[in-house]
């Protein structure tokens, strides 16, 4: 079994992508910009987090309405806005928030430079209007940062690969942000609103609504799918693209990877755990190793001694309660179950390997197995 411990950042990044320790993205949607005072206010809280040692990249969205005003706008001239034009119009809003933000900044004494999503280096398909991120190019960003400069990133936009203005659907600085953290190497990625954080309902709904400690991807993509306005569904998609950093280079050196679990904790702290073949160790632990380190994890972990105990049988999908009698059987005899994975015809369990025989025996013994107790499933060692 390996683990892997690592902050929870959105990891899509670009293959030749280089870290850069103490880089953080700020995201400010458009309530939080909403007029030049409130402008003011976020620029004050992006300098803060530069004299507190980050290097800043910030993404703002448009200020306020001005998206919703561009779109009305651009219907009372045309009753079907062409795609492109409509990109065209609806993407300076965003614009409007970095130059002016910048301005802010070079006010207080930093020096600080607005990109628009195509200077950023932001490339997506030819979809207008719900265009998707296809690549980041972060060199611009990078020379910037390392210059001192806080960069200030256009949220919404980018440039599509055939050289056209495109936008990324409503809400979509958020996957700006989260899409740019990865690219960029950043430590992490904060997503500024007007509320203070996940909540059991809108409190601008319900008043008695409870902010949350922590909520897990699994979580947030449901609240998001289920249309919940504190994040962009696409971001949290995104954001959730870690464990394909790190599975994908274990498929290509030929990994077999079976059992997965991931888990956030109460602190933000993400863990995957998976189960491989002992003899493909060797190959995996370097791999392991390697992308940790761009991931910014803080350890990798492997265990040798553990086994897998399976329960097959296609009359579980008929047979409720089949999962907690396996782990009732075992919790009897003393077996610790480290990582549980289930089909509608099978449940796995990893267990120490010193206890795997016992491990079969007792479900062998619970689920009456043996020769002349009749049909049943088959306990895999």
């Amino acid at each position: 079994m390996a683990t892997t411990h690592y902050e929870a950042v959105p990891a899509i990044a670009r293959e030749d992508r280089q870290a850069h320790v103490g880089t953080i993205v700020m995201k400010f949607g458009g309530t939080s910009v909403a007029d030049p005072e409130r402008l003011k206010a976020v620029a004050r809280r992006i300098v803060a987090a530069r004299e507190s040692g980050s290097r800043v990249v910030a993404v703002l969205s448009a200020m306020g309405q001005t998206t919703d005003e561009l779109i009305d706008l651009a219907h009372q001239v045309s009753p079907t806005p062409d795609p492109r034009e409509l990109d065209m119009l609806i993407s300076v809003g965003e614009r409007i928030s970095v130059a002016l933000a910048a301005m802010a900044i070079h006010d207080l004494g930093h020096e600080a430079i607005s990109l628009t999503g195509s200077q950023a280096g932001i490339v997506t398909d030819t979809v207008h209007g719900k265009a998707k991120i296809v690549d980041i190019r972060g060199q611009r960003i990078h020379e910037a940062l390392d210059l001192d400069k806080i960069v200030l990133v256009a949220g919404f936009q980018g440039v599509s690969t055939a050289k056209e203005i495109t936008t990324l659907g409503r809400g979509a600085s958020d996957t700006t942000a989260v899409a740019l953290s990865v690219a960029l190497g950043a430590n992490a990625c904060e997503i500024y609103t007007d509320v203070e954080g996940i909540y059991t309902a809108d409190p601008r709904i319900v008043a008695e609504a409870r902010k949350l400690n922590a909520v897990n991807y699994e979580e947030m993509l449901e609240m998001s799918a289920s249309g919940a306005k504190v994040m962009a569904l696409r971001s949290v998609e995104l954001a959730r693209g870690v464990a394909a950093r790190v599975f994908r280079p274990l498929a290509d050196a030929g990994v077999n990877i079976d059992m997965i679990v991931q888990n956030v904790s109460e602190h933000g702290h993400a863990t995957i755990s998976f189960t491989m073949p002992k003899t493909d160790l060797a190959v995996a632990e370097p791999i392991l190793q390697s992308t940790a380190q761009e991931l910014g994890a803080q350890r990798v972990e492997t265990d040798p001694e553990i086994a897998k105990v399976s329960l097959i049988g296609a009359g579980m999908k008929s047979h409720p309660g089949v999962a907690a009698d396996m782990f009732d059987a075992l919790a009897e005899n003393g077996i610790n179950l480290e990582i549980i994975s289930t089909s509608s015809i099978r449940v796995s369990c990893v267990v120490r390997a010193s206890e795997v025989e016992r491990a079969v025996q007792a479900i062998h013994d619970r689920f009456e197995l043996g020769a002349g107790d009749g049909p049943g499933g088959d306990a895999d060692g």
